[in-house]
């Protein structure tokens, strides 16, 4: 079912400074933040935590008020009857599924370390995250290596994933979202990867921000496709 123009807007742009927690509870919240902050940690750039990627987490599973962000930004569209229930549904398993997750974290950091996982050094929550997954921590992905294709095909679909793998996926997500969710506090996300991005939605509707600078402006087309060297018409 498609996203229609005539829907009801409701809601304003989240805050990613906002402290209300409206899914996790104060502990839940702080786990979050720190393991995130280990997925993609702060260095001589910002990391999750300076993105606010927890508020945007937050809002994602607090239920279906957060979903479509509308074209111009001023909000959120308001889904119902079936399709609002579909999500409903999605976000009640998946809300299942993180509370179970942040439990089973801490019940692995008191098994390994005798704390709950906020309560670790940086060092130990790296750890503690390899043990918990089962996966050595990643290296540095460099661009034109093998690695950097399994990374870059990651997904965006959450529909039964395990805590872990959701973790890593709605970090990345609210690291690189648009603002208006409530992660990429000014455009952390964006401005790490040199995406100057729209300033805000609208822009990307009244012509104000457009891509065109960023194209080829002439083509040749007998090296874009090799065989129409060959066989020139």
């Amino acid at each position: 079912m498609g996203l229609k123009a005539s829907w009801e807007i409701v809601g304003e742009p989240v805050d990613p400074d906002s402290t209300d927690e409206l899914f996790f509870t104060d502990h839940e919240w702080a786990t979050v933040e720190a393991a995130t902050a280990r997925i993609i940690p702060t260095d001589a750039d910002p990391g999750a935590r300076e993105a606010r990627v927890v508020v945007f987490i937050d809002r994602y599973l607090s239920g279906i008020d957060f979903i479509f962000a509308a074209a111009d930004g001023s909000g959120f569209l308001k889904m119902t009857g079936r399709f609002a229930d579909a999500w409903r549904d999605r976000q009640t398993r998946m809300q299942h599924t993180y509370r179970q997750g942040l439990a089973a974290l801490d019940e692995s950091t008191q098994a390994s370390f005798g704390r709950d996982f906020v309560e670790l050094s940086e060092s130990e929550q790296d750890r503690a995250l390899e043990l918990f997954s089962g996966a050595p921590k990643p290296t540095k992905v460099t661009l034109g290596s093998s690695e950097a294709v399994t990374t870059f095909l990651q997904g965006t679909f959450d529909e039964g994933m395990g805590f872990f793998t959701a973790l890593c996926l709605h970090t990345r997500q609210g690291f690189y979202c648009d603002p208006v969710y409530g992660g990429n506090k000014n455009h952390m996300g964006w401005e790490f990867i040199g995406f100057p991005g729209p300033k805000s939605l609208k822009d990307t509707m009244d012509g104000t921000y457009d891509t065109h600078d960023y194209f080829e402006p002439t083509y040749d087309w007998d090296e874009l496709i090799p065989h129409l060297k060959a066989n020139p018409a």
